[in-house]
């Protein structure tokens, strides 16, 4: 998955670190990023790259020992462009922990971005000096990253697996998926997300795998879980386009390994769930 970049160590605790020269940063500007690209590999601007923002730049997180920093004003560099963070996506950059790097990146920029003002009394905020939190210097209210719990659902009817395809968005093989709701615990999002989607019940409800997922500032929750009794689909064209049983052998995945859909669909298309 996205997250499995061992050898490497993503160190995502708050630290003051000031930025040095080869520090790489993370220009985001309207849901683009600025980059260099051959083939699949991306390459990021270093400080010494940039003419402005430089006293602007805030320490994100370290890859090992590379510190990576965000500047969220518009910069010009040449030999880099603005790309599309959806164009980015689906490229699938490489190494592996790059493309790791950008999607926590892009859910801290989006966090930082919205989080300019207080939702409290509108003042301008600025930055905690001891954590990772945007504080209201007026009426001192601290505002930490969001974080949006949700859930992956393998519904198994004996041999075949629920595979569904989105309305809109990404076009591939997929899971029942969606978000926890306040007061709700994970296993009811499962049975509520399941029979609003597809119609149907289901039971021995199961924790498989979890995982970050930052273009959408979640925590993805993965169960699986058996259909109880009618096993007739119906889905809600609103949130689907198609939603059928698949035999374990016939059960295509997605072009790339980084998510945890694919993994539970691989998982039970080799017989280990």
């Amino acid at each position: 998955m996205i997250q499995d970049i061992a050898p490497h160590i993503l160190h995502n605790q708050y630290r003051d670190i000031q930025p040095h020269d080869n520090d790489s940063v993370f220009c985001f500007f309207n849901e683009k990023l600025l980059l260099k690209q051959e083939g699949n590999t991306v390459m990021f601007p270093e400080v010494s790259d940039l003419k402005s923002c430089k006293e602007e730049l805030i320490y994100l997180f370290s890859i090992d020992e590379e510190h990576l920093f965000l500047c969220m004003e518009e910069t010009e560099i040449p030999g880099f462009e603005y790309e599309d963070f959806r164009k980015i996506r689906r490229m699938s950059p490489e190494p592996r922990e790059t493309a790791y790097a950008l999607f926590t990146a892009y859910h801290l920029a989006v966090w930082y971005r919205d989080s300019r003002y207080c939702g409290r009394c509108g003042k301008k905020t600025i930055h905690s000096s001891t954590e990772r939190a945007m504080v209201c210097p007026d009426c001192g209210n601290v505002i930490y990253p969001r974080i949006n719990p949700a859930v992956i659902v393998g519904v198994i009817n004996k041999d075949r697996l629920l595979i569904t395809k989105y309305a809109r968005g990404y076009g591939g093989s997929a899971l029942v998926a969606g978000f926890t709701e306040i007061g709700e615990t994970f296993e009811e999002t499962v049975a509520r997300e399941v029979q609003e989607e597809t119609g149907l019940s289901v039971r021995n409800i199961r924790y498989y795998k979890s995982q970050p997922w930052g273009p959408a500032a979640d925590i993805l929750a993965g169960y699986y879980c058996e259909v109880d009794g009618n096993e007739e689909i119906t889905i809600d064209a609103s949130e689907l386009k198609t939603a059928q049983w698949v035999k374990r052998e016939d059960i295509v995945l997605q072009d790339n390994d980084w998510s945890l859909t694919n993994e539970m669909m691989k998982v039970f298309k080799e017989g280990k769930i």
